[in-house]
């Protein structure tokens, strides 16, 4: 297990990649290449219905300093400055979009033994700042995540967390929505030779008084091929192969259907992700 609690968002991240990493009903293209000066430029299309949706990203490093330029077809240009370690278990980003005035924000991420902290603040007169920290070990931790409007004087978000992990299990309670929702997920390695492992998330409203159930399975075929199942308590059923047909490249199919309404068609997705 990695050393110390973690950051905020690591809180139930194993359950939440097994239950929805890579599922898609889209059909997306992701293409990287390298230059001889290290320079990583990747492309990348998705098919969404009738649209089509396309950026460009540059990626360069220096030392510990790392910026990410992406341009996409909607003419918004991201940009992002990540300093590693300027300092023990410091992490420093920078990041904004043109031509959004309101987008820039700063952030800090401080890593311990025994804590994890994420602070940022936006780049505006009246910025929404954000504060999520963590303290235990890796075994044991507790979390919360607040942002704060400045301008309108309100809380816009207020989130607790509590996460249990060993060797092959990991279990995680948050509360979410201000106290609205409370959500319990669970992850356990059956078989660490075959990547094989069983997870679960419930999610009780209690302003509505529903329930979300969502179990889900995966298991590697060979150490090139995993495939993955879920299903949930409103009938909606979804698979997916993916296989590593060259190392870093990645061939995605995945399927969703409403058990439910079986008369509809099933929704299928591709992804195809080339790296040299």
């Amino acid at each position: 297990m990695a050393k110390g609690p973690g950051l905020y968002t690591d809180i139930g991240k194993k359950a939440r990649d097994l239950l929805y990493k890579d599922y898609q009903s889209d059909h997306k293209f992701t293409v990287t290449t390298y230059s001889p000066t290290g320079v990583a430029i990747t492309s990348s299309g998705t098919k969404k219905g009738e649209l089509f949706l396309a950026d460009v990203n540059t990626q360069l490093k220096n030392k510990n300093v790392t910026a990410d330029i992406k341009v996409d077809t909607s003419s918004n240009l991201f940009t992002t400055i990540t300093v590693d370690e300027p300092a023990p278990g410091l992490k420093t980003i920078l990041s904004f979009k043109v031509p959004d005035q309101r987008s820039g924000k700063i952030e800090l991420q401080y890593l311990h033994d025994y804590a994890g902290i994420s602070t940022s603040i936006g780049l505006t007169a009246n910025p929404i700042v954000n504060f999520s920290g963590v303290v235990g070990t890796n075994v044991l931790s507790l979390g919360t995540d607040v942002s704060f409007d400045s301008k309108s004087g309100d809380f816009t978000k207020c989130n607790a967390g509590l996460s249990f992990c060993n060797a092959d299990l990991i279990a995680a309670l948050t509360l979410n929505n201000k106290g609205d929702s409370l959500s319990g997920s669970y992850y356990h390695i059956v078989n660490p030779l075959t990547s094989t492992a069983v997870g679960a998330e419930v999610t009780h409203s209690f302003s509505t008084n529903e329930n979300t159930i969502t179990v889900g399975t995966q298991h590697a075929l060979d150490p090139l091929t995993t495939v993955k199942a879920r299903l949930n308590n409103t009938g909606k059923a979804s698979a997916l192969i993916q296989h590593e047909w060259r190392p870093k490249s990645l061939f995605t199919i995945s399927g969703e259907v409403d058990t439910k309404a079986i008369e509809k068609s099933a929704k299928v997705g591709l992804a195809l992700a080339l790296k040299p």
